[in-house]
């Protein structure tokens, strides 16, 4: 591979610019949930509540291989350059949904902010993993670890501060603007807008044009059949137990569609000439172990991460903006550590502890989370959040480290796009079913006591004190739901020990010292497969 220099200002600038992107994309994942309650109730849409949110993580998942494919075949910049665009535009008409009325096809406001948010999704869905392959792309593996984790630090600084954005704007953002309202929920998709114009400036004008690799075509039939597995598996995992139930013939068909797509999918890439999701690559142990390590980490952190406002605003009676602030030693744990373990990895060039350790101390966080109760004072509850933080920071960016590591330079991005496309999978399966439980307990605990009643209508019975506020529910019904959200946490830590068996597993290579912009790698770099003991990096 030639040599391909870029200057330190060139890097700076690109850097700077892929950060506003990821933080766009890792915001949106978490500023609308906070303003939900006013969106259903203003487009009338509560029998459409989870849809907003399962059309951007449907688009955005199964689009994530297929954006890392087009990289690898028509460079960084232009695939950056047109999520950018899908994304901005998505949010634009997601803003403005409901304002005209009924639309042709699309139908009222509800309906159109589902379609808009799809739109959005397939934007978000290039952002985080070609932001991730462009860091490969500039740096070399032993210097990836110090940007990954200040990546890693902007994905936890979202996760805290998106519900807090989100509260402020809907309560506080309606303004009127030559005679026209603009309720505050909108802010919350308009935001998006400057940020993703500063992005494309910078990326545009001052990001240099990097040569890309990988030769071939789109591969159109695997795509479909990538679509055709992931879309019903989401949806089974979304509405069984809820909308539907398990047993329900409505979602053993989805679940048989999706393992009829995967075969299909299977069959298929064997052979196709240039596969969106080459089969060999779960031949390598690095990419398949730690793939499958973040995948469960991602679970067990999503399944942790939801159901902690809930905990607080309905198990504690805490108002929705103080839950939002009670993140904050979360956020702050894992920002610390993240960065601290993204300079340790480049300085010393081993990450495998590094991860052991993220994992270790999750599944401490986890457990000291299941132990709590509707009790639990915030001061309690602020140093077991710091604790969880602390263990999830490697996780933000290891894993994908090592994979890229890994795997030769050439397929560098449909590998990113792989890990982000586990992790996300993860995340969404977390919810899903761990949310399904969450109901399980609520309802069941609550019909004992209450019976026709279920955590659907608690929020009807409890009443509020001003808007904003959590709602004033009996002691017992608080007890009631601490115990069953701390219940899941519990539930949880099975996910948490996986993960550290499959992260105990995964194979140590010496990381490289060159990336695509360096030149031609030894070819002990260049086999995925050269594996180093263990103990020469523990």
């Amino acid at each position: 591979m030639s040599a391909v220099e870029f200057t330190d200002l060139e890097k700076r600038i690109t850097l700077w610019g892929v950060a506003i992107v990821f933080l766009l994309s890792a915001l949106d994942q978490t500023i609308v949930a906070t303003a939900m309650p006013r969106i259903i109730a203003e487009l009338n849409g509560l029998a459409l509540y989870s849809w907003v949110t399962t059309a951007y993580l449907l688009s955005s998942t199964v689009m994530v291989p297929i954006w890392g494919k087009l990289g690898d075949l028509y460079g960084r910049k232009p695939i950056l350059l047109a999520g950018i665009l899908i994304f901005l535009g998505g949010s634009w008409l997601s803003g403005l949904s409901g304002e005209f009325g009924d639309l042709p096809l699309i139908g009222g406001g509800m309906v159109q902010l589902i379609v808009f948010r799809a739109i959005q999704g397939i934007g978000g869905g290039a952002l985080f993993t070609t932001a991730f392959a462009i860091i490969g792309d500039l740096y070399p593996p032993r210097e990836r670890g110090k940007i990954g984790g200040m990546f890693g630090a902007v994905f936890g600084l979202s996760s805290t501060v998106g519900p807090l954005i989100g509260g402020y704007f809907t309560d506080h953002g309606t303004v009127s603007l030559a005679g026209h309202v603009i309720a505050g929920w909108r802010w919350v998709f308009y935001l998006n807008l400057p940020l993703s114009i500063l992005s494309l400036f910078m990326i545009l004008v001052k990001m240099p044009k990097m040569s890309h690799q990988a030769k071939g075509k789109i591969d159109f039939v695997g795509a479909a059949l990538i679509i055709a597995t992931v879309v019903p598996l989401l949806l089974a995992l979304t509405f069984g137990g809820h909308q539907y139930a398990w047993t329900s013939p409505t979602e053993i068909g989805l679940f048989a569609g999706s393992a009829a797509g995967l075969a299909l999918y299977i069959l298929a890439e064997r052979f196709a000439s240039d596969p969106i999701l080459p089969l060999e690559l779960f031949k390598n142990r690095v990419f398949t172990t730690a793939n499958l390590a973040g995948f469960l980490v991602s679970m067990s952190f999503m399944s942790t991460v939801a159901f902690l406002p809930l905990f607080q605003q309905l198990g504690q009676g805490v108002a929705a903006t103080t839950s939002g602030l009670a993140q904050l030693p979360l956020m702050l744990g894992l920002f610390a550590s993240s960065i601290l373990c993204g300079r340790l990895v480049s300085k010393t060039g081993k990450y495998k502890a590094f991860m052991i350790g993220g994992v270790v101390v999750t599944f401490v966080g986890i457990w000291l989370l299941s132990r709590m109760h509707a009790e639990t004072t915030r001061l309690d509850l602020a140093w077991r959040m710091l604790v969880l933080g602390i263990g999830l920071g490697p996780g933000q960016s290891l894993f994908s480290i090592a994979v890229q590591n890994a795997m030769p330079i050439q397929q560098l991005g449909v590998v990113t796009s792989s890990s982000q496309f586990f992790r996300q999978i993860g995340s969404t399966m977390g919810v899903a079913i761990f949310g399904t439980v969450l109901t399980a307990h609520l309802n069941t605990g609550l019909g004992k006591i209450m019976p026709g009643v279920d955590v659907g209508k608690l929020r009807a019975m409890g009443g509020m004190t001003h808007e904003g506020a959590a709602p004033m529910l009996p002691p017992f019904i608080r007890d009631i739901i601490s115990d069953a959200i701390t219940n899941v946490f519990a539930l949880g830590l099975w996910v948490v020990a996986a993960a550290l068996l499959v992260t105990l597993l995964v194979p140590v290579l010496p990381m490289r010292d060159m990336g695509l912009m360096g030149a031609q790698a030894s070819p002990k770099e260049k086999d995925p497969d050269t594996v180093i003991p263990a103990e020469a990096h523990l």
